[in-house]
């Protein structure tokens, strides 16, 4: 969950803007530049080859394309030899080359580009994990100020900071370190460690975590875990973690990858070696293996597996999802467990005004107020200050197009709330528990209603009196209900809300999504412990978060969703998809439409064999004239790549969204 609040500077206690979050440039890659290399000298070959330019011209373009293109998954291909495993990335490298050796030179260097090209995408997408991860250390300050037993400040780095040392904490600064409020009150945003969507209020003998902010008061806070020991720091912990254990992804078609290379490698071998051991003519027995080679190669084959899976991609990505490689479109389709974060989630993730309740002449003490008035008493006084709650207040006064007098002698008071001379009457907005002191007061009753339901009650009085009561809470997005059914409905069990939000709330969100299995309260090794107990019994499973606390649970989950209007950078770069739009009903729809391209992947691996063994049978029993045996292997790859284009039409989208009439 990302906090609700405005995202603050990058700044740390004392030591000034935070330098920007280092970013590996794509060309600092070497598998970026070699696949840059051979795309060029590709696409500056191919028009001469299409105009029957001299082969002198475009064949030393194309045979560069090989060296750039291929030396690499070549090289890692031989090494893994070495292993008695023979790589996929070989093969195609082989069956390039072979093309390349009967006359099929630009169908050897497409095919070296397209591998090229996936292996540059696969380091990139690593190399921005491996940088979020580092650029989550960002959020603890790199300095604290401690305080020595006779008062003296002292400014050392947080990471010196040790159990037992006491540190100030001023407005607006982060806290760095794990620990325990001695003294000060204070509210802190803590959304980065908990989602919670509101500041906290903090007061002596509560916990605070390292990299949660500061609201407007001063705190003294006893450091109880070492830094290395911190929330902050097991965040990072967990995400590497889980992305070093997490088991190998592959492709359907890698899956009989082993079989199917050495099967094709050892028959092409004896095709070869068999007739010239009988006595057979070198030439026609080469050409034989050559053909067979070609066409029982695995081109058609793994084209059958990408054009399904990267025309969904494309498809998504019109519609507002970014999948980020064809490996997590296929898994997308696989899960049957889904697990959602609550706030920014299913949640708009910013504080609303629900609730206006005027107390009565009677109950207030003095003459009533109706809703408009009350609230423009309460959006006066609550105008300079910049509490989330206070914002909520003056947005809805604003929504309602009422006039704000100005405020005189504003005071704010961490824990409590503000106060303010507005119109001449004294109005103090904030905690049910610093403004009312009667259990039994009318006041006291809709306070302790309201908070029933999950809400957070604010008090609004007027001269000492209380004169209502305001409801504030995080907002359902409009879509959650219909996107929570239908991801019920695909995977055959109701999703799950973990959340570190507080239960009663998470509850009431939960029954108005249509979720009755509720995990509130959880820090994030907590959602990485419910997450691991899904998979466990079982289940793959999906989890859909936006901030830094559900990092952790998206990295250990089968598949991860981030929603990227407001996710944290370390959730955007952790997650295998994200949600450009934040629309929640397309997390269901991309799933419909990776279900579908994977029922495309198997038509089309069923055309593919059934070609592929029509010609090798056609090439070994009889003579399958090579130009024959290259076109029927080619219409093979086109046919299958068109079948598996039809899933980048607008009505493959329609017909999975949830909010389709189909």
């Amino acid at each position: 969950m990302s906090s609700v609040l405005e995202r603050p500077s990058r700044t740390t206690a004392g030591t000034g803007p935070v330098p920007p979050r280092r970013r590996t440039r794509i060309l600092a890659l070497p598998e970026a530049r070699w696949a840059l290399a051979a795309l060029v000298l590709f696409l500056a070959a191919l028009p001469l080859y299409l105009l029957d330019a001299p082969a002198w011209l475009w064949g030393p373009l194309f045979a560069a394309t090989y060296v750039t293109g291929g030396w690499e998954p070549g090289w890692e291909g031989l090494k893994a030899l070495k292993d008695k495993t023979l790589d996929v990335d070989l093969l195609m490298v082989v069956a390039a080359l072979g093309a390349a050796a009967i006359g099929q030179v630009l169908d050897g260097a497409l095919l070296i580009v397209i591998f090229a090209t996936s292996g540059a995408l696969e380091a990139v997408a690593t190399a921005r994990t491996a940088d979020s991860v580092r650029g989550l250390l960002d959020l603890a300050p790199e300095t604290a100020t401690r305080l020595a037993d006779d008062g003296t400040e002292t400014t050392v780095p947080a990471g010196e900071l040790a159990v037992g040392d006491v540190v100030l904490v001023r407005p607006g600064e982060r806290i760095g370190a794990d620990g325990r409020v001695l003294d000060g009150l204070s509210d802190v945003d803590q959304a980065t460690i908990t989602g919670e969507p509101m500041p906290v209020a903090k007061q002596p003998g509560d916990e605070v975590f390292a990299g949660t902010l500061n609201g407007t008061g001063a705190l003294r806070v006893k450091v109880e875990r070492d830094p290395s020991e911190s929330v902050i720091a097991r965040i990072v912990a967990m995400v590497e973690e889980a992305a070093e254990t997490k088991a190998p992804t592959q492709l359907f078609i890698e899956k009989v990858e082993q079989r199917y290379s050495l099967g094709m490698v050892a028959a092409t071998l004896l095709i070869f070696a068999v007739p010239l051991f009988l006595g057979a003519d070198l030439q026609p027995t080469l050409l034989r293996a050559m053909t067979f080679m070609i066409v029982a190669s695995p081109c058609a084959v793994v084209l059958a597996t990408m054009p399904p899976l990267l025309s969904a991609m494309a498809n998504a990505g019109r519609h507002g999802v970014l999948v980020k490689s064809a490996v997590v479109m296929e898994r997308l389709g696989q899960i049957d467990a889904v697990a959602l974060d609550k706030t920014g989630t299913l949640t708009e993730g910013t504080p609303r005004l629900t609730d206006l309740r005027p107390l009565a002449a009677s109950d207030g003490g003095g003459p009533a107020l109706d809703e408009n008035t009350l609230l423009r008493y309460a959006a006066a006084a609550e105008h300079p200050s910049e509490h989330p709650l206070a914002r909520a207040v003056v947005a809805a006064a604003r929504a309602r197009g009422l006039d704000l007098p100005p405020a005189e002698d504003f005071g704010s008071t961490p824990g409590t709330g503000v106060t303010a001379t507005v119109d001449g009457r004294t109005v103090a907005v904030g905690s049910p528990a610093r403004l009312l002191d009667d259990p039994a007061h009318p006041a006291s009753v809709l306070v302790a209603g309201l908070e029933e339901e999950g809400r957070t009650a604010v008090v609004v009085t007027l001269d000492g009196q209380p004169a209502g009561v305001l409801a504030i809470a995080d907002r359902l997005r409009p879509e959650a209900a219909l996107a929570t059914r239908a991801l019920g409905e695909l995977t055959g069990r109701a999703p799950v809300l973990v959340t570190g939000d507080n239960p009663r709330a998470a509850a009431r969100l939960a029954a108005e999504a249509g979720i009755a299995d509720v995990r509130a309260g959880l820090l994030p090794q907590d959602k990485v412990a419910a997450v691991r107990e899904l998979q466990e019994a079982g289940a793959k499973v999906l989890v859909v978060g936006d901030g830094v606390n559900d990092a952790p649970a998206l990295a250990a989950a089968h598949t991860g969703i981030a929603m990227g209007r407001a996710g944290s950078d370390l959730a955007l770069e952790t997650a295998d998809a994200v949600v450009v739009r934040d629309e929640l009903a397309a997390i269901p729809a991309v799933v419909a439409l990776s279900r579908r391209a994977r029922a495309f992947v198997v038509q089309n691996l069923v055309i593919a064999g059934t070609f592929i063994t029509a010609l090798v049978l056609w090439d070994l029993i009889g003579t399958l004239p090579l130009p024959l045996g290259v076109a029927g292997h080619e219409g093979s790859t086109v046919l299958v790549g068109l079948n598996g284009l039809r899933l980048l039409a607008d009505g493959a989208w329609r017909r999975a969204h949830p909010g389709s009439d189909r």
